[in-house]
């Protein structure tokens, strides 16, 4: 594969970024995707290899029920027509991948939470799960499957839907939850600590400054920053006090 992971940790490392003493927790956003398309077990596979805090990924819900791991809910990745929720599990596992890195590996296919889960049991990677589809009657499922695989304490599950956030929490609280946002505000750090101890917040990078980056390390509030896609910018959120950083390039 490209090489460019381990001359950024090179570089994070030049610039006090990740040492053991006071390290920088990385996700890979979507999986690694200059080694294999978003959201496949590939990608992940290769997370769990170069050794990121998390993994992160999409989940939405086919026609027949079954979570699979998908951003968008059309089906350009595969160049078709509709949604992941017009077709059933078989049928999108009969496309095969047109966009992204090394989409003609053999076997790729649409992956399901139980076969992403699988990928992180007994590693240090952790599972993080971001719900894409509008739901709440189905979210035990998805709870379902982190305790079979024995994974409650290791795996995140993160939303914007701050209702979807509480009833996972109320099904199981010892499951970490990270609350998607744009800038951060006294009111949605006040909504995230309402569900409970076990909630983060994680704030879009841009939407975000000095001051209200302040604000939640002041409040004491864990804060992982999405998408992180240079040193500088990592460099500037360290200098701050952030520790935990999303990226799709690995900061180059």
């Amino acid at each position: 594969m490209d090489n460019s992971y381990l001359k950024n940790l090179i570089s994070l490392k030049e610039n006090g970024l990740y040492n053991e003493n006071d390290p920088i927790y990385i996700t890979a956003h979507r999986g690694v995707t200059m080694y294999a398309p978003e959201n496949t077990l590939p990608a992940y596979e290769m997370s769990v290899e170069l050794g990121y805090y998390t993994a992160e990924c999409d989940i939405r819900l086919t026609k027949d029920g079954v979570w699979v791991l998908h951003h968008n809910g059309d089906l350009a990745m595969f160049g078709k027509e509709g949604t992941i929720e017009d077709h059933t599990y078989e049928e999108l596992c009969s496309y095969k991948y047109v966009r992204g890195t090394n989409c003609d590996m053999d076997g790729l296919k649409i992956c399901t939470l139980d076969e992403y889960l699988d990928v992180f049991v007994g590693t240090q990677t952790r599972p993080q799960i971001e719900i894409k589809t509008e739901t709440y009657d189905t979210l035990g499922t998805v709870v379902d499957a982190v305790v079979k695989k024995g994974m409650t304490k290791q795996s995140i599950v993160i939303s914007f839907d701050l209702r979807q956030l509480q009833i996972i929490h109320d099904l199981n609280p010892d499951i970490e939850l990270w609350y998607l946002i744009g800038k951060i505000t006294p009111e949605n750090i006040a909504e995230a600590k309402a569900i409970g101890d076990n909630v983060w917040l994680s704030p879009c990078y841009d939407d975000n400054d000095d001051d209200s980056i302040k604000l939640a390390l002041d409040e004491k509030i864990g804060v992982s920053f999405w998408t992180v896609d240079t040193v500088a910018d990592a460099k500037r959120l360290y200098d701050l006090g952030v520790r935990y950083i999303e990226t799709d390039i690995v900061c180059k």
